[in-house]
C-alpha cells in the first residue's frame, strides 16, 4: 500500500465517523466561525520559486513555458533555453535567508490582521511546507526549512488566526507548454515537480475542460489537502477556481467533510473559502477575487485581493494601490456582510517590500482609531449611500472611480450605528440621508453622536432631509472617518 491509498485509508475513516459527510446535507448545520464574522481583516501572502525570476507574475512558471509570452522570451534573454535552465533551476536561489516570521507575524499584528494565510502550494507544484508526499518541498530544497510552520507558530504567538491556501488542483495542466517544445519538462527526472504538465482541449480554466483530472491525481490532490490540514490544524482553507472543475465535485464534500470534523475534534471553528459554486453556501464562504459585491449579502463572504493591481507574487515593477484605496475598500465589503483579505508578496530572501510594509503600517494606524467600525460589527439595513457605484463581480477592484464626501458606509454593534465617510468634505457639514427623520430606517431618536478619534463636541440636526453633522475644524481625516450614533 503506497502512502497516498494509506492516507485515503485514513480520510475515509475520519468522514465516515461524522458528523459531517459526504453529502453536502450534512452540512447543514455548520456555522460560519465567530472569529472569522468578526475579524474582517485578514492577511494573504503569496512567496514561493517565483519571486526569484521576480517578472511578470505569480504565474511566471506557467508562462516561461508558453512559446511567444513576455515571459518565454524574457527566460531566455536573461536564462538562456528553458531545457539548459529550467524553473526548477530557480528553487536554490530561493533562499528565505532573512525571513524572520515572528517580524512577519509582528508586522500583521500591528497592520490590525485577525487572520494569515500564506500559500502553502501554489499552482507551479512547490511545497512551502515539509509533505510526505513531494520532495520538492521548502523543507528539502531551497532555504531547507519549514516556511508554513514556523509562521503559524509565530501567528499564533502573537494571536491571530492561522490558515492557509492550496492552489494544487491546478497544477494538472500549469507547466502543460513545457510539453510543445524541447524542455526541461519533458524530462522524466523532473516529472515529480513538474507534474502532469497535462495538455488541454481548449480552455483549461473551463470546469468542464478536458482531459478530466484522472482518480490518480485527484487522490493525491485529497490527500495533500488532508495533510496539510493534519500538519497545520489551520482554522482557514482557502482554494482558488479549479477545485469547481466537474472532476473534483464527488471529492470536495469528502475533503469539507474531514477538515471539519478534525476540527471538531480539536475544537476549532474553521472554514473553507470557494469561488464561484464550486461549494453550496451552507457549507463555506464565497470568496470573489479582486471584487466586490453591489449590496449586501446575507452569507458572509469574503474578498481577495492584493496590494499591487499587477501581480500577487514579488515583481520588479509594482503597481501599488494606496492605503486609501484599501481601506476604503475594506469598509465598503464590511458594510456588505464581508471580509478582506489582502495579499502581500515577499521577496526571495523573506523580506517584505518596504512599500508594502508602509500600506500595512497605515492600514493599521487607520484600524486603530476606526476598529471600532470595523471588528465585531454586523451589516445594517442598508450597507450605505452615495453616488459612486461599486462595480460588482471578479476582477473588478481598479475599476470603481474615487469615493466622495457623499458616500457612506454603516455597521452596527448592539444598538450602535456606525457611519464612514468615505470622502473628505470640501464644507465642515457632512449629511446623511438616510437617517432622515422622515424615513423609517432608523426611527428611534438619536442621543448622541461622536467621532472616533476626536474628543471634540459635535453638533448635529436631524431633519426631512437627513441628519445633518457639523465638523470642527481639522477633524475629518483621510482615508475615512467614522461618526458613531446612538
Amino acid at each position: 500500500m503506497n502512502l497516498v491509498t494509506e492516507y485515503i485509508t485514513k480520510i475515509n475513516r475520519i468522514v465516515a465517523g461524522g458528523p459531517y459527510t459526504e453529502d453536502w446535507e450534512s452540512f447543514r448545520g455548520y456555522s460560519i466561525p465567530r472569529w472569522y464574522q468578526d475579524g474582517k481583516f485578514g492577511i494573504f501572502i503569496h512567496w514561493g520559486v517565483y519571486s526569484v525570476p521576480a517578472f511578470g507574475n505569480e504565474w511566471y512558471p506557467r508562462n516561461m513555458y508558453c512559446q511567444g509570452t513576455p515571459e518565454y522570451h524574457h527566460h531566455q534573454a536573461v536564462y538562456g533555453s528553458q531545457k539548459q535552465f529550467g524553473y526548477k533551476d530557480f528553487i536554490p536561489y530561493f533562499t528565505a535567508s532573512n525571513y524572520d516570521p515572528a517580524a512577519w507575524a509582528a508586522l500583521f499584528k500591528r497592520a490590525g490582521a485577525r487572520f494569515v494565510v500564506p500559500v502553502a502550494e501554489h499552482h507551479d507544484g512547490f511545497a512551502m511546507y515539509a509533505s510526505a508526499f513531494s520532495r520538492w518541498t521548502a523543507a528539502q530544497m531551497g532555504p531547507k526549512r519549514d516556511l508554513i510552520g514556523e509562521l503559524a507558530q509565530a501567528v499564533r504567538a502573537e494571536g491571530m488566526v492561522f490558515g492557509l491556501s492550496s492552489h494544487r488542483a491546478e497544477h494538472w495542466w500549469f507547466m502543460n507548454g513545457g510539453r510543445e517544445f524541447d524542455s526541461d519538462v519533458q524530462d522524466p527526472a523532473y516529472q515529480d515537480f513538474y507534474g502532469p504538465a497535462t495538455p488541454m482541449n481548449g480552455d483549461a480554466h473551463r470546469f468542464d475542460a478536458t482531459p478530466y483530472p484522472d482518480p490518480a491525481y485527484l487522490d493525491d490532490w485529497l490527500a495533500r489537502t488532508c495533510e496539510l490540514v493534519d500538519r497545520f490544524q489551520p482554522q482557514l482553507v482557502w482554494f482558488d477556481w479549479w477545485i469547481g472543475h466537474e472532476a473534483f465535485k464527488p471529492y470536495l464534500p469528502r475533503f469539507a467533510a474531514y477538515y471539519y470534523n478534525r476540527a471538531k475534534e480539536w475544537g476549532l471553528e474553521a472554514a473553507i473559502n470557494y469561488k464561484y459554486t464550486a461549494i453550496p453556501d451552507h457549507a463555506a464562504v464565497l470568496d470573489i477575487e479582486r471584487g466586490q459585491l453591489r449590496d449586501i449579502r446575507p452569507f458572509f463572504w469574503q474578498n481577495d485581493t492584493s496590494v499591487s493591481k499587477n501581480s500577487w507574487g514579488y515583481i520588479h515593477s509594482h503597481e501599488y494601490k494606496t492605503s486609501e484605496m484599501i481601506i476604503q475598500d475594506l469598509v465598503d465589503i464590511v458594510s456588505k456582510n464581508g471580509a478582506l483579505l489582502l495579499n502581500i508578496g515577499p521577496r526571495p530572501d523573506g523580506t517584505i517590500p518596504e512599500p508594502e510594509q508602509e500600506l500595512l503600517e497605515e492600514i493599521g494606524g487607520w484600524l486603530m482609531i476606526n476598529g471600532e467600525a470595523i471588528y465585531g460589527t454586523r451589516p445594517w439595513k442598508i450597507y450605505g449611500e452615495g453616488p459612486t457605484e461599486v462595480i460588482e463581480g471578479s476582477f473588478t477592484d481598479t475599476r470603481r472611480q474615487a469615493f466622495t464626501a457623499e458616500d457612506f458606509r454603516f455597521t452596527t454593534r448592539g444598538k450602535t450605528l456606525y457611519a464612514i465617510c468615505l470622502g473628505i468634505p470640501e464644507k465642515a457639514k457632512v449629511c446623511i440621508k438616510a437617517l432622515s427623520s422622515s424615513l423609517p430606517l432608523f426611527p428611534a431618536g438619536i442621543e448622541e453622536v461622536t467621532l472616533l478619534g476626536s474628543d471634540q463636541k459635535i453638533r448635529w440636526e436631524r431633519t426631512s432631509e437627513g441628519l445633518s453633522i457639523f465638523l470642527p475644524e481639522g477633524a475629518a481625516k483621510p482615508p475615512a472617518f467614522t461618526f458613531k450614533i446612538g
